[in-house]
């Protein structure tokens, strides 16, 4: 019949009703008949695969409530599955026995059970002919000993999955077999259910409960909808096997164990396992946030970034030329990427008159008072700020909608796959196809997820890890890949490499563990792109005890302890991430902890944006470190480290607060707009202690702290010595220190201390008050200008030498001494009150 002749309604009504072999001789009729059975997907074929008591859910087990995109294609994967173990890619010259490979036309079906043709699974094997299939009937079938399977055959239980269980052990000697819709339980002798050395099997919806799968290669597997109670699989140097869509619940060790390198000897199914693999990876998604409640973190623009903090900047045509003197650091922007808040915020924006993007600034007595200098006031979000505008481009006149986008654009967090294209270390890493590939599973409710030694090899996509001790453990040159997972409420940490550990980790969601969200140690050194670590109960990241790696583009958030915490000879490169709202310091480095700390956005975060303490010697460069409720930048007691064109501003404490007995080189960063003081220089340890609460103290580090004296990577050690120059005495050099609340500088210092060419300019107390320094505190070349009160304040018993400085213009005297020392070739010059005033017993030379 010609398709015009009936509504396409009555047509889908009546194919409705037909079977699968007749919707398929319907479908060769003609290209409008093929049509109209494609169009039944939502109908007739997603009835027919629902209805297969063999098959579940396409997305079982993670998102059982989401549709396929096509319920026909998963019909079709379902049963072409059911066909693929009985296939061989084997050359016809390098097979010893073809025939065992060549499936038989007249394959023959014997019924096990009671009713059936054999009364035990043991002598149906006995009668059994290569590629025949087993069908038990519904009950209880138990083998008294161990079941050996020497010629391919398929096991199917007949019913739904829970109506035939099976209790015995199978070892495998045979290439190939097929197990489906069984309950496998453990026979009364052994606790192991299933064994192969050699073949290759393939398990589909089953239920495995209180025992254990091996697979030594060269044998290999592939298991799909199965469900793991109590039960663990054990994978051994095997090349290539896959696990996806199943289930791993209560497990009293690891669910998977993956041990050895991937053996070269490769089984005969490999090559269709890597087909396979390959083209399922595209089809790969992120875990629905709708599985897990607190997974919906694409929500956080709506809960931890309320209210929008804003930070006040102040330029005037007078003031403005001490950005290019220092460098005009550009304005970068906050850590939020989220392309639907960017577009909620400029529509907020449009709707008020610039320049008062927003009246309501928590920040707005950040500015001085007192300015006499004809100023423009900008209020600008630190959600709006980017690190390819300079500050005189964000300045000049009213920031313009097209310009707000750029910025907003700018702001983006790199993309998984624009990382992927840019590093073709972690491209290939992505794309590597050894070991095991574990996708779209569940593991819950037990201690451990995925553990990996031994030099073994796992890749881990789209699967959830939730309430177990720790999702994955990667340890002894072993090499994981995890790909857009969702790991979260472990007991310890969430991924833990270490002893030379290596892999991917990128683009998972991992959040609410009860330790670090990565924990990399003992030389491990992965790559952890484009993650989204937060709301833990401890660090983000933790790199200890000799542990490296690169971690870049991540958004590392409301975590209670540091967002990344480096000790005990860790070095990192840590780059490109969004680190905010932490309930302690952004970045923590302590304990002879190092790494290259560059281009990050460190923000919001109740502690220090970077606390430095105790050995830790990194490079911070090039980050902006803004709006903390607390200081930008801390250096405590015996903190290091090159600090190094840093924006830092908007902090509700001081730009940076170090102590005397550190040794930081604090050189060409902007600091301004601190509530406090710019750089502050004490000589006794903070009321707070070392840490913070809840900072560090009682992290379990004691196999890095025996091991922290150890030999470092000479080639590593060589490089960070090349980026340094060594310095004896701390330096604060080349700063542009603006518009902070009280001094620029405040100094209490009890050991050496270099103040060289800074910009110390319209803060709102003195430029530089020397309160104490019992050994000398040397400024020289500095420009010191428009500050609120004086340009230099020296306190009585104090050694300073003032040498080629600008003193300009500054609301009260220039230079008032108690102290002694050395005052030389300084212009001194409009200040409002005395240019140099020496009080009481100064015993200045002049």
């Amino acid at each position: 019949m010609e398709v015009g002749i009936l509504p396409v309604e009555l047509w889908q009504l009546i194919f409705s009703y037909l079977h699968l072999p007749d919707l398929g001789r319907c479908s060769l009729v003609c290209r409008a008949w093929s049509e109209l059975v494609l169009s039944l997907d939502r109908t007739r074929w997603r009835q027919l695969c629902l209805g297969c008591l063999q098959h579940r859910h396409p997305n079982w087990p993670n998102r059982p409530g989401v549709e396929p995109l096509s319920w026909r294609e998963a019909f079709k994967q379902h049963y072409l599955a059911s066909k693929t173990w009985s296939k061989t890619t084997q050359d016809l010259d390098s097979s010893n026995c073809l025939s065992l490979f060549r499936r038989r036309k007249g394959w023959r079906r014997l019924c096990v059970g009671m009713g059936g043709e054999f009364g035990s699974l043991r002598a149906a094997l006995a009668a059994a002919s290569p590629y025949d299939r087993l069908v038990l009937l519904p009950g209880v079938h138990e083998e008294q000993s161990e079941v050996l399977l020497k010629v391919p055959v398929e096991v199917v239980g007949q019913g739904k999955l829970g109506d035939v269980a099976l209790l015995a052990s199978i070892d495998q000697h045979c290439p190939t077999a097929r197990l489906s819709n069984v309950v496998f339980m453990p026979a009364r002798f052994t606790s192991l259910l299933y064994k192969t050395t050699s073949g290759y099997v393939q398990f589909d919806n089953c239920n495995f409960e209180s025992g254990q799968l091996q697979i030594h290669a060269p044998g290999t597997c592939q298991v799909k909808f199965c469900t793991f109670s109590q039960s663990s699989i054990h994978l051994r140097s095997v090349a290539l096997c896959i696990l996806e869509h199943c289930e791993f619940t209560g497990s009293e060790n690891a669910s998977v164990t993956v041990e050895g390198c991937p053996s070269s000897d490769r089984n005969w199914a490999c090559k269709h396992l890597a087909v396979l693999a390959k083209s399922c990876t595209a089809s790969v998604q992120e875990p629905d946030p709708a599985g897990c409640p607190v997974a919906k973190w694409d929500g956080w623009r709506e809960s931890l970034l309320r209210p929008v903090r804003t930070c006040e900047i102040v330029a005037g045509e007078e003031r403005s030329s001490f950005l290019s003197a220092a460098g005009a650091r550009a304005l970068v922007g906050s850590a939020q990427e989220d392309t639907e808040f960017g577009e909620n915020l400029q529509a907020a924006k449009e709707e008020e008159e610039y320049p008062a993007l927003d009246s309501n600034s928590s920040d707005s007595d950040l500015c001085s008072d007192d300015e006499e200098d004809a100023q423009a006031v900008y209020k600008v979000p630190c959600q709006a700020h980017s690190p390819s505008h300079t500050f005189a481009d964000v300045m000049d006149g009213k920031l313009q909608s097209n310009r707000l986008h750029a910025l907003q654009r700018d702001l983006k967090l790199k993309s998984l796959q624009q990382e992927l294209q840019q590093d073709k270390e972690a491209q290939s890493l992505a794309n590597s196809l050894q070991g095991c590939i574990i996708r779209q599973c569940l593991f819950r409710d037990g201690k451990g997820g995925i553990f990996i030694y031994s030099q073994g090899q796992a890749k881990v996509e789209g699967s959830i890890f939730r309430d177990l001790t720790y999702a994955v453990r990667c340890i002894q040159n072993s090499k994981v890949i995890m790909l857009r997972n969702d790991i979260h409420h472990c007991k310890a940490s969430g991924i833990f490499l270490r002893l030379l550990a290596g892999g991917l980790i990128a683009g998972n969601n991992i959040h609410s563990n009860c330790e670090a969200g990565v924990d990399i140690r003992k030389g491990a050194n992965p790559l952890v792109l484009c993650n989204k670590i937060h709301s833990g109960l401890r660090s983000g990241i933790v790199v200890a005890g000799n542990g490296k790696g690169i971690i870049r583009s991540n958004q590392i958030c409301g975590n209670k302890e540091a967002g990344i915490y480096i000790l005990y000879n860790g070095n990192p490169a840590v780059s490109g991430n969004h680190i905010f709202q932490g309930l302690a310091a952004g970045i923590a480095v302590n304990e002879n902890g190092r790494g290259q700390i560059t281009g990050n956005i460190i923000c919001e975060n109740q502690w220090g944006g970077a606390d430095i303490r105790h050995g830790g010697d990194p490079v911070l460069r090039n980050n902006l470190i803004s709006c903390g409720y607390s200081d930008g930048v801390v250096v405590g007691e015996r903190g290091k480290g090159l600090i190094e064109g840093n924006v830092i501003y908007g902090n509700k404490g001081c730009g940076v607060w170090m102590m005397s007995s550190s040794l930081p080189h604090l050189i060409n960063n902007q600091i301004s707009h601190n509530s406090i003081y710019g750089v502050a220089v004490f000589c006794h340890k903070d009321n707070a202690g070392d840490y913070p609460p809840g900072q560090g103290g009682s992290e379990s580090f004691q196999e890095e702290r025996e091991g922290a004296g150890g030999e470092n990577d000479a080639d590593s050690e060589e490089e960070y010595l090349t980026a340094r120059r060594p310095i004896s005495v701390a330096l604060v050099e080349l700063n542009s220190i603006n518009h902070n609340g009280a001094a620029g500088l405040h100094i209490k210092s009890s050991e050496v201390l270099n103040i060289i060419a800074n910009v110390i300019h319209a803060n709102g107390d003195g430029g530089v008050a020397v309160l104490q320094s019992s050994q000398l505190t040397r400024i020289a070349n500095n420009s010191i200008s428009c500050n609120s009160r004086g340009g230099v304040l020296v306190e009585a018993d104090c050694q300073v030498e003032l040498r080629g400085n600008g003193i300009y213009e500054n609301s009260s005297h220039g230079i008032v001494s108690k102290g002694e020392g050395v005052i030389a070739e300084n212009d001194i010059i409009g200040n409002h009150r005395c240019g140099l005033q020496l009080l009481q017993a100064a015993d200045m030379k002049v």
